[in-house]
């Protein structure tokens, strides 16, 4: 029998409490129908015995105190709504019993933002991790040592995972149930729950907003410069030389402002405004890489595939509903 222990924290978002549930829930009616037993013992653990949640519009009855769980095979840390440092003040005393219970042979994995009281234990210091795209520069500054990956779906290491944004996490908890039991049972959950088994990124639903909760007013403005003449070949020596800033020190105060190179930056830009040119007008892929500045179509292509997943034809067969129409 295996031990899960979901936790319910103050903040939660309901649906990352109850889909775990679920899911486990019903792998062991699918596995009892088999004529086999039952593998997981399924357990909410909260802080409270009755958490209210989203305002007190859902109220969660828990099964077990922290303190009362003496061992747990799987912590499942759920998404997390709201400020973020608020929300691990609010649910810090999780925080020691996460660590006790890894350090005595758990496995701990987090849903979407939940990441972000998983990392607060330090448990994924030096480690891959990913959370809602979304988030992703508000967690890059608050856990520097943690390596965020923005595009992946799942993150795996030394028993620790993480898995991406919103419904992303269904990936994840497939994941475990294949981990735990074997693939066609796995198969079978994702076909249950209907759920695309062995998605690996989220990638092509990501938008970029550059960072920009920064004080460097110089960086700000080539920022604005980038995203204003993204349809131009933009070089760093052209950049650093339009803001008087030496290459170097531009470089690194650019870094420093963004999480992102200058060159990363330039391409994020373009990819995205290559990204809605895909999905709103009938250009071909030679007309929209002209449009965002690019010559050379391998290039493009590459660059295009790195930032989505996709290939730009990919992309565009998936995302534009004209071209799906006709």
């Amino acid at each position: 029998m295996k031990h899960v222990s979901i936790l319910v924290p103050e903040t939660a978002v309901i649906e990352a409490v109850a889909d775990p549930r679920y899911m486990f829930s019903a792998v062991n009616m699918f596995l009892q129908e088999a004529g086999k037993e039952a593998l997981f013992n399924v357990q909410l653990v909260g802080l409270r015995k009755e958490v209210k949640l989203e305002g007190s519009i859902f109220s969660v009855h828990t099964d077990m105190l922290p303190e009362e769980v003496s061992q747990t095979d799987l912590i499942v840390i759920p998404a997390l709504s709201g400020d973020m440092t608020a929300a691990i003040e609010q649910n810090k005393a999780f925080i020691p019993w996460i660590i006790h219970q890894y350090n005595k042979g758990a496995e701990v994995a987090s849903l979407c933002i939940g990441a972000f009281l998983f990392a607060a234990t330090g448990l994924l210091d030096g480690k891959r991790c990913s959370t809602h795209w979304s988030r992703s520069n508000e967690f890059r500054k608050m856990f520097p040592r943690t390596e965020l990956v923005d595009s992946c779906i799942i993150t795996e290491e030394q028993g620790l995972y993480t898995s991406g944004g919103a419904n992303s996490y269904w990936n994840l908890l497939v994941y475990l149930v294949e981990k735990y039991t074997d693939r066609a049972t796995a198969i079978l959950a994702a076909r249950y729950f209907a759920v695309e088994i062995d998605r690996d990124s989220q990638a092509a639903f990501m938008l970029f907003n550059g960072q920009r909760t920064h004080e460097d007013e110089e960086i700000k403005k080539a920022q604005d410069f980038i995203e204003e003449h993204y349809n131009d070949k933009l070089s760093v020596d052209q950049l650093a030389g339009h803001f008087a800033i030496g290459r170097r020190s531009f470089e690194r105060r650019f870094k420093k402002a963004t999480s992102n190179t200058v060159v990363e930056y330039i391409q994020r830009v373009k990819m995205e405004a290559a990204k809605r040119s895909f999905e709103t007008s009938r250009k071909n892929i030679s007309e929209v890489m002209l449009d965002v500045g690019y010559t050379d179509t391998k290039a493009f292509r590459t660059i295009f595939r790195k930032i989505t997943g996709l290939t730009p034809v990919e992309y565009r067969n998936k995302y534009n509903k004209q071209m799906l129409v006709n």
